[in-house]
């Protein structure tokens, strides 16, 4: 079952790696995050993608909340949440080349676990891709979902940041 409008976010554990080692050249040591505890008195923006350095996710999706952050913020968002079905390691090293610099918490679920708990998974296992998330976004307040926007399939139309401040 897929979430929806007042719902609360289901439990689950993502993960995130936000510090990068410039030396090493990749993202180190990876934390849990509890989504509940997370979320927890928090105005939250969440968007879901399929996955780490594909072409609308890093040409649009993620960008876009980058250049709207300021505004975001205004507005009362506490914080930005990407979440893509790769690992931490990914989900840093891509906010690394994006230049997220702690302005959008990266998080992964590399196994999709929280992705099918919120309904939200899609098969692209022909495409080589094996299980991964819709594009959506979402508006959560102290962890209760206020606003969704899920994308049609190939779709990039609702969910990004001009159409998540629009609905603010």
């Amino acid at each position: 079952m897929t979430i929806k409008i007042g719902d609360k976010l289901p439990a689950g554990t993502l993960t995130e790696a936000a510090h990068f080692d410039e030396a090493a050249g990749c993202p180190m040591n990876p934390e849990e995050v509890d989504v509940h505890a997370a979320s927890r008195g928090k105005r939250i923006v969440v968007f879901g993608l399929p996955g780490a350095y594909t072409p609308t996710c890093s040409a649009k999706h993620l960008p876009g909340y980058l250049a709207q952050y300021a505004t975001l913020k205004a507005k009362g968002i506490d914080e930005i949440w990407c979440v893509a079905t790769n690992d931490a390691f990914v989900m840093g090293a891509w906010g690394h080349d994006q230049g997220v610099d702690g302005r959008v918490r990266m998080l992964g679920d590399g196994n999709a676990a929280w992705t099918r708990a919120l309904g939200l998974e899609m098969d692209l296992t022909p495409r080589g891709m094996g299980l991964r998330m819709q594009r959506f976004s979402m508006l959560v307040e102290d962890g209760v979902v206020k606003q969704l926007n899920v994308e049609a399939p190939g779709k990039f139309e609702v969910s990004g940041a001009e159409a998540m401040l629009r609905s603010l």
